[in-house]
């Protein structure tokens, strides 16, 4: 029986988390599903902080630039000082690195890659995990990732870049993501590369999968948030569907969200989007699997994947919004909550009422089905050593 009610913490057996551009969510959740306790988020977005403050609501929020971080300042006002934090995760902006984007090796954003790594180094976690786009890797940013990585070289193992799939771990999405993960050789059992790999027994989940009970009929004038709520259903036993409406972490999600969903079988996020007639008879005509001439939106096929989801661009850079896919079956792009269900959040978790920002907010993060397949190694890691030591006196 799936239990919607938040547990209490064991802060006397938690293994400390914090996570450094947390944006939403989608790796705080993966890090609490796999059994971390996510302590602190820092974001200088407030839209994103304050979505994120939802669905960890005993997490401690700072809307703050890291460039102004210290290790030991953030542990304090963590209230972690004189503890060891288990580890440091995060996703650094990656829009100067982005194949879609500029790729502007100058991009100030860039150097957010570097401070991750400088605040892992004075802060001193068990392991650390840093996600971005695969453009990272390219040559001209050598530089960068050299500076980065001399915070931390010498005192952490650190294993060779990671290039993960998210429907290769049980999303339905491809989107395809670097991950740069290290850890103190002293605190925790050995770890390569092929201990990240695809474990045995994971179910591939298709578009239809990750869209199967939702209603298929959106009203165009849904634009207030409660106008957004509507019921769902779920249907299957597998590890997708059961993380739909389950799977909720001690001390996570949102109250309210979470009753709704046990009580009425209601979610949020259904916003409708108004097409002309022309548009939408464009739609139409597009092919599953198929680009739209004009917007060039990706109409997706039941039977494949969705290609990555895009965040559009923050205010600084005039606030655009992102080229959206196409729903199958219908003539409209995708809601905010299609586009979760494609991601691999769960039902109950809470996004921007809006749906320019929550739209941002699930396209800049990573997928929480990775992410938690990714932590759950680092977890089992953590607690073998800890079994050990206390075997060991």
């Amino acid at each position: 029986m799936t239990s919607y009610l938040n547990n209490t913490v064991d802060e006397a057996n938690a293994l400390n988390v914090v996570d450094l551009f947390g944006g939403v969510g989608g790796l705080s959740l993966g890090a609490a599903r796999a059994g971390l306790t996510v302590r602190g988020v820092v974001d200088i977005d407030p839209s994103a902080l304050n979505a994120h403050s939802r669905n960890f609501p005993n997490a401690v929020h700072l809307n703050t630039d890291v460039a102004g971080l210290t290790g030991q300042t953030l542990k304090r006002q963590l209230n972690l000082s004189g503890h060891k934090i288990a580890g440091i995760i995060g996703g650094p902006p990656c829009q100067g690195f982005s194949a879609i984007g500029r790729r502007d090796r100058h991009d100030a954003r860039n150097l957010s890659f570097v401070e991750f790594f400088r605040i892992v180094s004075e802060a001193l976690p068990r392991f650390f995990l840093a996600e971005n786009v695969p453009g990272i890797m390219q040559q001209r940013y050598r530089e960068i990732r050299e500076q980065a990585f001399s915070f931390v070289e010498r005192k952490y193992a650190i294993l060779p870049p990671m290039k993960l799939a998210a429907n290769e771990y049980g999303a339905a999405t491809t989107r395809r993501r670097v991950f740069f993960f290290g850890y103190l050789p002293d605190a925790m059992g050995r770890l390569m590369a092929d201990s990240f790999k695809v474990p045995p027994g994971v179910k591939t989940v298709y578009v239809k999968d990750a869209l199967r009970g939702l209603p298929t009929q959106i009203d165009p004038l849904w634009q207030r948030e409660e106008q957004s709520w509507q019921v769902v259903h779920t249907n299957g036993k597998g590890n997708y569907a059961q993380r739909l409406r389950g799977h909720v972490p001690p001390g996570v999600g949102d109250q309210i969200a979470l009753e709704r969903l046990r009580r009425d079988n209601k979610v949020s996020g259904f916003l409708g989007t108004a097409h002309t007639a022309r548009v939408a008879k464009r739609y139409a005509d597009t092919q599953q699997g198929k680009y739209d001439s004009i917007s060039k939106s990706y109409r997706l096929h039941p039977d494949g994947f969705c290609p990555t989801l895009r965040a559009g661009t923050g205010p600084e850079q005039g606030s655009f919004q992102a080229v959206r896919p196409i729903h199958p079956t219908e003539a409209r792009v995708i809601t905010p909550r299609e586009a979760a269900r494609l991601q691999g959040f769960p039902d109950w978790f809470q996004f921007s009422p809006t749906k320019w920002h929550s739209f941002r907010q699930i396209g800049n993060s990573i997928s929480p089905i990775l992410a938690e397949q990714i932590l759950s190694v680092v977890v089992r890691s953590l607690r073998s050593t800890n079994s050990k030591r206390s075997k060991h006196g």
